[in-house]
């Protein structure tokens, strides 16, 4: 069986008035069916870019990208993609919200509130189906964000940088609702994030990515349970694996182009 994401040889090049700037240069990955995997990097390392190409915002110069066997042409309801911004329609409920791409698939609108209402009460927003988004804290928000990707039945979630604009308290506590949400649908997800901590806890496997221009470094397995716990986020095997992350990011292998090489997001 074919890999959900296929990246066979990937290079995406920008022409800008410095010249040509590679983004990313001969890029190669798969993810399997069901797996969390975190792309984590330092900026302009081209994580973004990545995910826009498997979202079909962007295309290779060179390369190509598959989703579950087939080439990416272009966006496609089989991929969910969550920004760090919420993106929300403020004059819309939460229920309405999440009922939006439901809608535009043609559902009926007993069926798309039923579904509505059963994504948000899995994100546990059940009881603030009828609030606007100016009445949720941010995390509510980006909760609501995620119910909407997953109400459409995508076979992928594309997630970039959706904790970012949280404080910290409020991270900890997504990361661990977005676990139990894929934990019971085991949907494909690829996240991306700068957080090592977060990238760690999160991942079956993080991907460590390097600028100038970007490439893969490293691809470290974590090898821990699900689901996670904070024992595990404070054991000593999660600290080894965190470190070898951090120095993947931080200290890179020098293998860096000429000066007419750059970085893109």
């Amino acid at each position: 069986m074919a890999p959900m994401i296929a990246i066979e040889s990937v290079t995406k090049t920008y022409d800008t008035s410095r010249g040509t700037v590679t983004s990313l240069r001969d890029v190669s990955l798969d993810v399997e069916r069901g797996e969390f995997v975190t792309l984590v990097g330092p900026s302009g390392c081209g994580k973004s870019t990545l995910l826009n190409l498997i979202a079909g915002l962007l295309t290779p110069t060179t390369g190509q990208v598959l989703v579950d066997g087939r080439p990416v042409t272009g966006p496609g309801p089989d991929r969910g993609v969550i920004f760090q911004q919420y993106a929300l329609f403020p004059w819309l409920t939460a229920r309405e919200n999440v009922e939006f791409g439901l809608r535009l698939q043609g559902m009926k609108k007993a069926e798309r509130r039923a579904r509505a209402q059963q994504y948000l009460e899995l994100v546990g927003l059940g009881r603030f189906a009828s609030s606007l988004p100016k009445e949720l804290s941010g995390g509510m928000k980006q909760r609501c964000a995620i119910a909407r990707a997953y109400a459409v039945h995508p076979t992928l979630l594309l997630m970039d940088e959706p904790f970012g604009a949280l404080d910290a308290v409020t991270r900890v506590q997504m990361q661990d609702d977005l676990l139990a949400t894929w934990q019971q649908e085991r949907r494909t997800v690829l996240f991306i994030t700068h957080d090592v901590d977060e990238a760690v806890y999160l991942a079956g496997r993080v991907i460590v990515m390097s600028p100038s221009p970007g490439r893969i470094s490293d691809v470290v397995d974590v090898p821990l349970a699900y689901p996670r716990t904070e024992e595990m986020r404070l054991s000593a095997q999660f600290a080894k694996i965190r470190g070898r992350v951090w120095r993947g990011v931080h200290h890179p292998a020098a293998n860096t182009d000429p000066a007419t090489e750059g970085a893109l997001p």
